[in-house]
């Protein structure tokens, strides 16, 4: 022993190349096994932001002249925006928690799970997903976590309350599907002030009044050290508020952590009930709002959503009246939750970190808000189908659009990419990551799919759409270039015969492609097919 020591004290440059060598093989072996313990720091950054129930041109930055969202407008001249964007369907009245269960597993429409604890009562929900632990399905948040990321949610879950544990390392202010208005104790749907109005016996509803709960009161859950969700508890703040602080804290606190991070922040707004303060409500005067150019008293037929809860948030018919109020309320609340994203902006501009953070804006799908003389987002036609897609960040080109179409959910292999990571096999919706940062003018969905339980089916290109409707054996046909609103129907048009019979195809082809198990039980499966 003692004479290797001598030896070593002799031969310094023996050692020096020794221990080089060892370096050279440790750090080798951490790259290779330790990946997210060694190579995290220098990836980006992810800031993920949804809004529920924004119609695809409910943004100024889209055209819209009526309404006011100057930080949304700013994300927009900052990176690019996808002007056709979609949700594929649901096969649940809530929309919202098939969009937002395909979003977080990347599983299309009918393979997406749907045993979500959501469809259980709130306070009674356990166990995660079980259909993610029998496909070895991997959460989009949980990707990154296993990456290495900080992943933090704030907001509407609206999913297994367990798997907010599986996904995320920590969690503040996580919300319900949504918040009714009530007075005093909560009372049953079509029995509160915030349905059938405005009316004469409705007019003791203001949106800035919190004596009628809904988003003035919510009940929220933090995620706690041993990962399970805790209970829920009443907080007295607006959840566009609420949520804006819960991410302005994060981002406050991020600053002293080493390792990248992935936040996840999720308003309940626009949602309804339509409820911000009565600064934001008077920016709106009803008469100055204007209606749809699609707008209807009433839809000409029963679609098989026509006596669902959103569609009973005003009275039958609607009236211009009615249609202009709801949508001031509805622009109202989508400025309000504008200016607290600004507040987030601001805060990730602060920390530093803006310039290595990839922010993507969108919604779960939009909503009707009058046109078609509906209201809610459980139909076919483009403004309940589609919503608002930005994304800005290192490498993506500012103040550009994208015209392809693609799908929300697409969100999750885009970011995948963008950090470096694998894909998971399980992932079925297609990276848009080279179409978002202009390596390829083109590569969006061919033809975009919709549905909607066992009443909808869809079919769309850049040109044309097809609408079935299974219960009714009926369909639409409308021309989107020379007739973007949905308002005439050509499927009686023997100058569109050939369009029909090829878009029938499409629509039997994509039905068998993605596993509808309505299928052979449609009366025109057999035309179809012709």
């Amino acid at each position: 022993m003692m004479r290797n020591i001598t030896q070593l004290e002799h031969a310094p440059m023996k050692m020096m190349t020794s221990l080089t060598i060892a370096t050279l093989l440790l750090a080798t072996f951490l790259a290779q096994h330790c990946p997210a313990a060694e190579q995290t720091q220098d990836r980006p950054n992810f800031l993920f932001i949804l809004s529920d129930d924004q119609a695809p041109d409910a943004m100024g930055a889209l055209g819209n002249e009526d309404i006011k969202t100057p930080h949304l407008d700013t994300l927009a001249r900052r990176g690019t925006t996808f002007t056709h964007c979609f949700n594929q369907g649901s096969w649940s009245g809530a929309v919202c928690v098939a969009s937002r269960t395909m979003l977080i597993t990347g599983q299309t429409v009918y393979r997406a799970p749907r045993n979500t604890p959501y469809l259980d009562d709130w306070a009674h929900a356990k166990g995660p997903l079980a259909v993610h632990q029998e496909t070895a399905v991997k959460l989009w948040p949980e990707v990154f976590r296993d990456a290495g990321y900080q992943t933090f949610l704030t907001g509407k879950w609206h999913n297994s309350l367990a798997s907010v544990g599986q996904g995320f390392t920590s969690a503040k202010s996580v919300g319900e599907g949504f918040y009714d208005t009530h007075e005093g104790s909560r009372v049953k749907y079509f029995d509160n002030p915030g349905y059938q109005r405005p009316a004469a016996d409705r007019d003791r509803w203001t949106p800035w009044d919190p004596s009628f709960h809904g988003h003035w009161t919510p009940a929220v859950r933090d995620l706690q050290s041993n990962g399970e969700l805790g209970d829920a508890y009443d907080v007295q703040q607006h959840t566009s508020e609420l949520y804006a602080d819960a991410a302005v804290d994060f981002l406050t606190q991020s600053k002293r952590q080493a390792s990248p991070f992935f936040m996840f922040v999720a308003f309940n707004a626009p949602h309804d009930p339509r409820q911000s303060p009565r600064s934001f409500v008077e920016q709106y005067p009803p008469e100055q709002i204007s209606l749809p150019a699609n707008y209807l008293p009433e839809h000409p037929f029963n679609n098989g959503a026509i006596t669902i809860r959103d569609e009973q948030l005003a009275p039958f018919p609607r009236t211009e009246e009615a249609v202009r109020v709801h949508r001031s309320e509805y622009y109202a609340m989508i400025t309000h939750m504008d200016r607290e994203i600004g507040r987030i902006l601001k805060a990730l501009d602060e920390s530093g970190e803006a310039g290595n953070t990839y922010v993507v804006f969108t919604s779960d799908h939009g909503l009707a808000m009058g046109s078609h003389g509906l209201m809610g987002k459980q139909n076919p036609y483009d403004h309940s189908i589609r919503m608002p897609f930005v994304i800005c960040g290192p490498g993506i080109p500012k103040n550009r659009r994208v015209n392809d179409m693609i799908y929300m959910q697409s969100v999750y292999p885009t970011t995948c990419e963008l950090a470096g990571l694998s894909v998971p096999e399980s992932v079925e919706f297609s990276s848009v990551k080279t179409l978002a940062t202009g390596e390829s003018k083109s590569g969006g969905e061919p033809i975009i799919y919709g549905t909607y339980l066992a009443f909808q089916r869809l079919v769309r290109t850049q040109t044309h759409k097809l609408i079935y409707y299974p219960k009714l054996d009926r369909y639409q046909l409308f021309d989107l270039v020379n007739d973007p609103g949905e308002i005439t129907d050509l499927s009686a048009d023997p100058s569109h015969a050939s369009v029909l019979k090829r878009l029938k195809k499409r629509l039997t082809q994509q039905r068998t492609d993605l596993g509808d198990g309505m299928l052979k039980s449609s009366p025109s499966t057999a035309q179809e097919s012709r």
